[in-house]
């Protein structure tokens, strides 16, 4: 038992140290400015030019953390075929679907968690909006029944959700 509590004392020491090392520390520097991530943007694009999307997170959902940056010119966005994301963006007008995705997002991530949610529908309608979502790419199989939100598809699916309800 001797060595145990050595052990014991040892990591309570080291955990003491490190807790006195970082008491010390001065907090990181706040952003700057309102639009810090904006000015961020500006500074790495010519000023004559259309300009640029970008959109970027730290999400940390249930047991996961998810980092996400992506951006794309203003050209770039124009020149794109935009009637090729209608199948993506329709997969997510229904407010099942969105529940869905809320409650996958937030840790209930097996059918039997989905089906025991009333407001659901029935297991055939339950099934139904997993298949479209998961055809979409919002919703991956993680298998056995259970479903999880992709990491590439967190930031994004939370930017439109931003958007929308501005």
């Amino acid at each position: 038992m001797t060595t145990v509590e050595n052990r014991l004392a040892a990591l309570e020491a080291q955990v003491a140290a490190l807790s006195e090392r970082f008491a010390d520390a001065p907090p990181p520097p706040a952003p700057e400015g309102t639009f810090w991530a904006l000015d961020g943007l500006k500074a790495r694009l010519p000023s004559d030019g259309p300009g640029a999307v970008l959109y970027t997170g730290t999400v940390r959902v249930a047991d996961q953390h998810y980092d996400w940056q992506y951006g794309r010119t203003v050209d770039d966005l124009l020149a794109a075929d935009w009637t090729e994301l209608a199948s993506t963006l329709s997969a997510l007008a229904h407010p099942v679907r969105l529940r869905l995705l809320r409650e996958i997002l937030g840790g209930r991530q097996s059918t039997s968690e989905l089906a025991e949610i009333d407001e659901l529908g029935t297991t055939g309608q339950l099934h139904h909006h997993l298949r479209q979502i998961t055809a979409a790419g919002w919703l991956r199989s993680a298998g056995r029944g259970r479903y999880a939100v992709p990491a590439e598809r967190v930031v994004p699916l939370l930017a439109i959700l931003t958007a929308a309800g501005r």
